[in-house]
């Protein structure tokens, strides 16, 4: 497992008009309550990776509600750091990616294929999900902020094929050719989580799977209320009335939620400003049958 560093002042940050991103870097480090050294360093990375999936929690509530979701730089900062919201994969790894690299990591994006709760022979889905590549030493790193309830709690070495213990579920990336193969131990079983494309796409092709995602009747997020976070003590789920805590110790929790309970785990679990508007939305969830 990887040493995550104590938290320590912050080193200066350069914030002028010159630097890339002026002003991201101190409002997305307060935002995260990160306090710790800020270095293109693996710990930095790690210690970043851990503080963002706590405090900023992965949710979709826009495409449910029916809103369009603006991955672009300005509206993912107003609504993650300066509306105190959460997002998913384009929202999420989009900023973290641009931290990363105001902060000076050799870092880009990769897009790919969700397989999770997918049989192998399944057919190939979209590629809607974005992760980061960071290169240190040589070494390729994953780093992902943006897959919900399992998502990676740190930087997963993509040049080992061993499993990678963490505080949660142990991973395992796998190479086949110019694809990359993302599974964890859950319940003593490897499931797949995602393959990933080698070649960082162009940005269309980000702007393409977030309308797949955001837009599409397929889409899972325009059908379920989804939110999840992952904190160093637990993570937590949920799934339309279903809230599942599990904690790093193994033992696990389910209970089913109304409406006002709904609100208020999203509220005091998944730290969101809940928003009149959503209502509609949560009764729909407190009523819904759900399946596996």
């Amino acid at each position: 497992m990887l040493h995550y560093p104590a938290a320590t002042p912050s080193d200066p940050v350069d914030a002028s008009d010159d630097a890339p991103e002026a002003g991201l870097l101190p409002r997305y480090l307060a935002r995260i309550g990160y306090k710790g050294p800020v270095a293109p360093t693996l710990d930095v990375l790690a210690a970043l990776q851990a503080a963002h999936i706590a405090a900023i929690p992965f949710e979709a509530i826009d495409a449910l509600t029916g809103a369009a979701i603006d991955i672009g730089a300005d509206a993912v900062d107003a609504k993650l750091i300066g509306g105190r919201r959460g997002g998913y994969c384009f929202e999420q790894n989009g900023l973290f990616l641009r931290v990363l690299q105001a902060i000076g990591f050799e870092a880009e994006g990769l897009l790919g294929r969700v397989r999770w709760m997918l049989p192998d022979d399944a057919p190939p889905t979209p590629r809607t999900h974005m992760v980061v590549r960071v290169m240190l030493a040589g070494r390729p790193w994953l780093a992902d902020v943006g897959f919900g309830a399992a998502v990676p709690p740190q930087p997963l070495a993509m040049d080992s094929e061993e499993a990678q213990p963490t505080r949660h579920e142990s991973y395992r990336i796998v190479r086949h050719g110019d694809v990359w193969q993302v599974a964890a131990l859950i319940e003593a079983e490897w499931r797949t989580l995602y393959r990933l494309d080698s070649v960082p796409p162009p940005a269309i092709d980000y702007e393409l799977g977030n309308w797949y995602t955001s837009a599409h009747p397929d889409s899972h997020f325009r059908h379920q209320l989804i939110a999840a976070r992952t904190t160093a003590e637990a993570r937590y789920g949920l799934r339309d009335n279903r809230l599942t805590t599990r904690l790093v110790d193994g033992r696990s929790d389910r209970r089913y939620l109304t409406a006002d309970e709904i609100e208020r785990v999203l509220s005091e679990i998944f730290l969101l400003p809940v928003r009149p508007h959503w209502r509609p939305a949560i009764e729909r969830a407190a009523t819904a049958e759900i399946v596996g």
